[in-house]
């Protein structure tokens, strides 16, 4: 048995490699999103972003060297153009944060879990405290500026309860009334399909390709389904939707910041995320 590890495990090389693409990705992005962002407070947070970003890259690379692994190709200049003009609102990039640092602190955490090496734990342990961090300003910065949503309240019990009946769950289809937790997911998904469909009709408008187009056309169809099904839900149960529709805050720019391959692997990512979000949420479901 070894008691010293000096090699990377097939898990920490996994987690580094899609550490690197995120993070070149993110750096990119938020750059081009920081540079027309007019508010001041806004704008800071978008720089912290940049700032972590960059960091983790140049750390992945040095530890992915030292390995004498393959870099990988990741995002570069190439893949976006800075000066094209602005797509998304302040606002929408302050609501892009918050969901940011939402995906990346799961995931830190997982790929925490699973790590074993010194330096690659102390990477990861880095990484959840300062998208934490992140997670913090841009929360708080939202609840100042007064366009944070919060979540519903619901009434104080006067007793525990216990379900004593097998067909509790069917009773969610007679629309008795919504657990907590079902609160929780729906206002968490009704967001986050919110965001998503004003990302893609954005990158709909501005990509080259026909088939990447239609693509994030079809995209854009997907997320206002959702968003309507989960506000459905929401207001049956007299409760707030949890999300205003945010496609008012995408410009009518149609001269692409950012290229076809990135905005793809951003709407792929953003879409497995929402996959585990999903299996997440009915897993934990009475």
């Amino acid at each position: 048995m070894k008691t010293n590890q000096t090699q990377l495990t097939a898990p920490e090389i996994a987690n580094l490699w899609i550490s690197y693409q995120n993070d070149s990705m993110s750096f990119h992005m938020i750059s081009y999103l920081a540079k027309h962002t007019e508010d001041r407070e806004i704008r800071s947070v978008l720089e912290y972003a940049i700032r972590l970003s960059k960091e983790h890259v140049t750390k992945v690379t040095q530890m992915l060297k030292k390995e004498k692994y393959p870099i990988p190709a990741g995002f570069t200049e190439n893949d976006v153009n800075i000066d094209a003009p602005r797509l998304y609102s302040d606002n929408l990039c302050l609501y892009y944060m918050i969901d940011m640092a939402k995906f990346a602190l799961p995931a830190y955490g997982l790929a925490l879990s699973i790590t074993t090496r010194d330096d690659v734990m102390a990477f990861y342990s880095r990484c959840l405290n300062e998208t934490q961090e992140l997670f913090t300003k841009a929360t708080k910065l939202a609840i100042k500026k007064g366009i944070y949503i919060f979540a519903p309240t619901i009434p104080t019990p006067d007793e525990i309860d216990f379900v004593k009946r097998q067909d509790f769950l069917a009773g969610w289809f007679d629309r008795r009334p919504l657990l907590g937790i079902e609160i929780s997911d729906l206002i968490y998904n009704t967001k986050r399909t919110a965001l998503g469909e004003a990302l893609v009709t954005g990158f709909a408008q501005t990509a080259k390709a026909t088939e990447v187009r239609k693509y994030f056309e079809r995209g854009k169809r997907m997320t206002k389904k959702h968003f309507e099904t989960f506000s459905s839900i929401l207001l049956e149960g007299d409760l707030p939707q949890g999300s205003n529709i945010l496609t008012s805050e995408v410009t009518t720019s149609t001269i692409a910041p950012f290229s076809d391959k990135m905005m793809m692997y951003h709407a792929t990512t953003f879409t497995a995320s929402g996959v585990a979000q999903y299996g997440f949420a009915v897993s934990i479901q009475s």
